[in-house]
Formats: C-alpha cells, sequence, structure tokens
C-alpha cells in the first residue's frame, strides 16, 4: 500500500502526519499500519520510517473538524521502538505545532494576515490549544529564523497556548487531592516526596534534593536512572487513576522527571547556563529515554505546579510565583538543551486558564509510505 505522509519537525521532536481519509478507520488499523510503516518491532527502525528515538518516532492522524470554534483535530500516537505496539495514553505539545503549520500549509485554515490562529483538540486527551503561526505577509513560510533549545535550526514561530490545561485526563488538577506527597515506590519501602498532577499531561514530579539527585543530571546518568524513574511513574499511576484494576501500566503517562533549585550547567549545544539564567531545573524521562529537552505537555505541568503551595516545582523555584490575577506568571525551565520559558496567563483558583510555549516548526517532506499489505484491515 503507498499511504502519503508528511514529515514535521515541531520543536523538538519529528512527527509523521497523515490525513485521516489516508488511514484504516479503526483505532487497530490505524496502529497495525503505524508498526509496520514504521518498523516497530526493530529497536533501531531500519526497515520503516521511524527515528528509532521517543521524541522522532511519533505519528498524528489529522482530519479537520466541523465544531464550531475547533479547526482541527488530532488522534498522536508514540510508535514503540522494538515494540509492535503504539501508545495512545497521551498528548504531544511539540507535534501540535507541526500540526498547525501543516494545516494552514493544506489551507485546512484560511490565512488571516501576519498570524493565522489554529485551534487544535487532541482526541487522546480532550487537550485543546489555540496556535498562532507565523504567516507574515499573508502567506505561509517553507522556513523561518525562530529557534529553539535543543537545536540551532531555525523553523516558522509558532506560540502555542494550551486552553484550560487542568485535569483533562484525570478530571482534577490534583488527582490524589494533595498537592505533595510521599509515594511509596517498589517492594523495599522507599518513598519519594512528589507533586502528581495533571495539567497539560499527568506527570509526577519528583524532589531531586529529597532522593538524592540534582534536577541537572547529564543525559548519560539520567539513563542509568531510568529504571528507577519508571518504577516511580509505575506507582504513581493507579494513586492518579491512571489504571484500572489489574491493568498493567504502560511508559506514556504520567511523565516522570526530576526537579530541583537552578545551578550552573553547559547545554548539550554547548552553551553555559547560568544559575541566574533560569527559574527551575527540570530532567524528564520521555517513555523509557531521557528528553533532551522537554515535551511542552510536561513544561504545561510544571508551570502549573509552581503556581501551587507546597508543590516540589513551588518549593525551589525561583520565579515569583505569586503574580497579581491580572498579569501573567512566567517560568524558565532549565532543561538539557536549554532554558524554555513558559507564560501563564488567565490565572485563578482552578489555575491557569492559558499557558503559553513559543515553538517553531518546519515541513521537511512530503511522502508515499510503501506498507506491506498484512498492515490494513481486510475488508468486510
Amino acid at each position: 500500500m503507498r499511504i502519503p505522509g508528511t514529515l514535521v519537525r515541531g520543536g523538538t521532536s519529528k512527527c509523521w502526519l497523515f490525513g485521516h481519509e489516508h488511514v484504516p478507520p479503526t483505532l487497530d488499523g490505524i496502529e497495525r499500519l503505524l508498526v509496520d510503516a514504521y518498523g516497530a518491532t526493530d529497536p533501531v527502525h531500519l526497515d520503516g520510517i521511524g527515528g528509532a528515538t521517543p521524541t522522532t518516532s511519533k505519528a498524528a492522524v489529522v482530519r479537520p473538524c466541523a465544531e464550531a470554534g475547533i479547526d482541527v483535530e488530532y488522534l498522536f500516537g508514540q510508535v514503540g521502538i522494538g515494540v509492535g505496539r503504539v501508545e495512545w495514553g497521551s498528548n504531544c505539545g511539540n507535534c501540535a505545532t507541526a500540526i498547525a503549520l501543516w494545516a494552514v500549509t493544506r489551507g485546512l485554515v484560511p490565512i488571516t494576515g501576519d498570524l493565522t490562529r489554529v485551534v487544535l483538540r487532541n482526541t487522546n486527551t480532550g487537550d485543546v490549544l489555540e496556535a498562532a503561526v507565523d504567516t507574515t505577509g499573508g502567506v505561509v513560510h517553507e522556513f523561518g529564523t525562530q529557534t529553539v533549545p535543543g537545536t540551532r535550526s531555525g523553523g516558522v514561530a509558532v506560540a502555542l497556548t494550551f486552553l484550560d490545561p487542568a485535569g483533562r485526563s484525570t478530571g482534577s488538577l490534583l488527582p490524589t487531592g494533595s498537592t505533595v506527597d510521599d509515594l511509596p515506590v517498589g517492594v523495599g519501602g522507599e518513598t519519594v516526596r512528589v507533586s502528581m498532577l495533571d495539567a497539560g499531561a499527568p506527570v509526577v514530579l519528583i524532589d531531586a534534593a529529597a532522593a538524592g539527585r540534582t534536577g541537572v543530571e547529564p543525559l548519560a546518568a539520567l539513563r542509568a536512572d531510568a529504571g528507577w524513574l519508571r518504577a516511580v511513574r509505575h506507582a504513581a499511576a493507579p494513586r492518579m487513576g491512571l489504571l484500572r484494576p489489574g491493568q498493567a501500566p504502560d511508559d506514556a503517562v504520567p511523565k516522570a522527571g526530576l526537579v530541583g533549585a537552578p545551578v550552573p550547567y553547559v547545554s548539550t549545544t554547548g552553551d553555559h547556563i547560568a544559575a541566574t539564567d533560569y527559574d527551575i531545573s527540570v530532567r524528564m524521562l520521555s517513555m523509557n529515554d531521557p528528553h533532551p529537552a522537554i515535551g511542552l505537555t510536561s513544561a504545561v505541568a510544571i508551570a502549573t505546579a509552581n503556581l501551587l503551595e507546597g508543590s516540589v516545582v513551588r518549593t525551589v523555584s525561583t520565579a515569583t510565583a505569586d503574580p497579581p490575577l491580572s498579569q501573567p506568571s512566567q517560568l524558565r525551565i532549565g532543561t538539557p538543551a536549554g532554558v524554555v520559558q513558559v507564560t501563564c496567563t488567565d490565572i485563578d483558583a482552578s489555575g491557569p486558564h492559558r499557558v503559553t510555549v513559543r515553538r517553531a516548526a518546519r515541513i521537511l517532506c512530503e511522502a508515499e509510505i510503501l506498507v506491506p499489505e498484512p498492515a490494513l484491515p481486510t475488508p468486510a
């Protein structure tokens, strides 16, 4: 089968995008298609289009939305690496950035001057996002100069805003009812000081200092700690209502990571980052590997946690946590790739109603992907 697809860089991820009309109508059919197209059972994705890393093995199926106020909706999939399955339990902000540019390029959303607004809904989680795509001069741009931490390559500027992000997956900003918990992990009696919240995505954020870490671990050290971080994730999942009784945990949600006080470090692109350049150190796990920067859904959760008295983020953050409600709250997150700034606005007692991160996107190629016939369901 020949399946049309578009490879787009969004922020620090690469995502294959598929029009809904070109894929099977069922979730099982789409999963079989992606597993074969990506070569998912191969840990290096050699015989497929997958990137063999969590940030480059992503996919989305996109369709126009007839509902008033929503332009496009998309199903996001995190395609397995060395396993023949796709995780459907989460959203991806970097891929949403890519989809916004793709939608304007495809004419799904008409250009409206120098900035074109695209409203997207993620069907996995119900997240609603608003993207402002740079269309300076009233045209779509193939290249741009906007950069993001994690790459020195420019792209088309896209400001991505998560609308009312709290509780989209679990129904509550604080699924356990607490801002901070001592979470039992494993069978050895270890407890870990964490904040578990649902904003942008469900996350479990670990107090790095209390766990004997720093929050500025190099990627190699974080990779060595991946098994422990997965254990924390799996312990948090049932506490957050993300698992049904008897269901095995997966590695999509909750997102798991370390947070610590800002200290000097050198980014993966060689930049020297001073402690005064940012407000909170963060090291996140993406599936089973260290995230080279930070997922946008995780950034939303961390910025929201900074507004919560007693959270493991608020406790060590140097950002102003109590701005007047009429003023934006800004948080500078120190990631392995550099500093990512997140802005919360329209804040009230329920949390921020708008959380914005500035990103960049670029369409890399249009392709016709050759997929073996057995990947598609047999017609009835």
